[in-house]
């Protein structure tokens, strides 16, 4: 009886499958007339709703629908229920998200409880391999999630993409994707050689989201909070020395990955000031590190050889664009660098940084800390 019972099921799936579009229209039919039915228009679409009645004999003999391979059970995926949508529309989105395998357990369950009317709107963590029960009483009881991200200082674009699609918010390659021409100021320089048009402009901080979460939105969250905390007295500062808001987020990049300490930021900023003044290369090792698929601890002479516009071993003057997204610590370093004749500086082991003003005491100290 069991295997009667196990393929008279699979029959049914496959029969819902082939079936999707119509199942569709008659769903779209029956959700149109549902809130203003009368027993003429009942007998009207009778016939088509035992269609979908044979759509909830699935309810009866499955249990939770199977995982996908691509989700692990503890992933959190959000997702957003907004005013006005039906169970058809919320059954969807969450068979897109990977919550349900088939929307159609759960829209049964919806009408055969007459549960629409109890859903409360807002963000909701999800799971994949939840049941239709467990999805309709999550929403019924209004069990909605404060959606919060934090994004490190020093975070470059695919860390960003990482840690967002760990979180479950977004897609990491679909956010990659967006990165690449995404440039919603006009001191967002645009040029062919940069990876991701907003790499450094994405303002590294603590994030609450309360409507579905798309790339697209991310990113105009972050660029925000940058362009506000770019305050005037900023942006002029950057004005008198010069230097405009692309190219003192770009040294700041810089610098915000080279110093791990505060005291550090404004000496760096003036050994790269310096540099540039002199017409040396800066040689920052965190631009190779930007080139490389993995971090290194020590970049080696081979990685100075890499043929890129960003090894500023190869190249003088700044690399084309920021290779990170500086905290704000960083980018006041470069608008107040510090008063010194260092020229160079090395990290020991421990991220201090030790300075010296010629190239030989330079390498004394290399081989000293290193």
């Amino acid at each position: 009886m069991g295997e009667k019972l196990k393929a008279w099921q699979a029959s049914l799936e496959k029969w819902l499958s082939d079936h999707q579009e119509s199942l569709d229209w008659v769903t779209d039919k029956l959700e149109k007339v549902s809130d203003r039915m009368t027993w003429k228009r009942w007998a009207v679409v009778s016939a088509a709703a035992l269609v979908v009645l044979l759509g909830s004999c699935m309810l009866l003999f499955q249990g939770k629908p199977a995982p996908r391979a691509a989700m692990s059970a503890d992933q959190v995926i959000y997702v957003s229920v907004k005013p006005g949508m039906g169970a058809n529309e919320i059954g969807e989105k969450l068979v897109q998200h990977g919550v349900l395998s088939s929307k159609w357990p759960f829209w049964w369950k919806v009408k055969t409880s007459n549960a629409a009317s109890s859903f409360k709107t807002g963000m909701y963590a999800m799971h994949p391999d939840m049941s239709a029960e467990e999805v309709l009483n999550k929403l019924v009881a209004g069990d909605t999630a404060v959606v919060k991200f934090t994004i490190p200082e020093g975070f470059g674009i695919k860390e960003i993409a990482k840690r967002l699609a760990d979180e479950g918010l977004v897609d990491e390659q679909e956010f990659l994707r967006k990165a690449k021409t995404y440039a919603p100021y006009d001191y967002i320089e645009r040029k062919p050689e940069i990876r991701y048009a907003c790499e450094g402009f994405l303002f590294p901080d603590t994030y609450e989201l309360h409507e579905e979460a798309t790339p697209e939105s991310i990113m105009k969250m972050m660029a925000e909070d940058f362009d506000t905390r770019m305050t005037p007295k900023l942006r002029a500062r950057a004005e008198e020395m010069d230097l405009t808001i692309f190219e003192v987020i770009t040294l700041a990049s810089l610098v915000e990955k080279e110093a791990l300490y505060a005291e550090d930021r404004p000496i760096i900023a003036q050994v790269f000031f310096k540099r540039l003044k002199l017409g040396m290369p800066l040689q920052s090792d965190t631009t190779l590190q930007y080139l490389l698929d993995a971090p290194k601890e020590d970049v080696t002479i081979k990685d100075t050889k890499i043929e890129s516009p960003y090894n500023t071993y190869q190249h003088r003057g700044l690399p084309p664009g920021p290779i990170a997204s500086p905290g704000m610590a960083a980018i006041k370093a470069v608008l107040y660098p510090a008063d010194t004749d260092y020229l160079y500086f090395v990290a020991d082991r421990k991220g201090h940084n030790h300075y010296s003003t010629n190239y030989a005491d330079h390498q004394i100290l290399v081989d000293q800390v290193r």
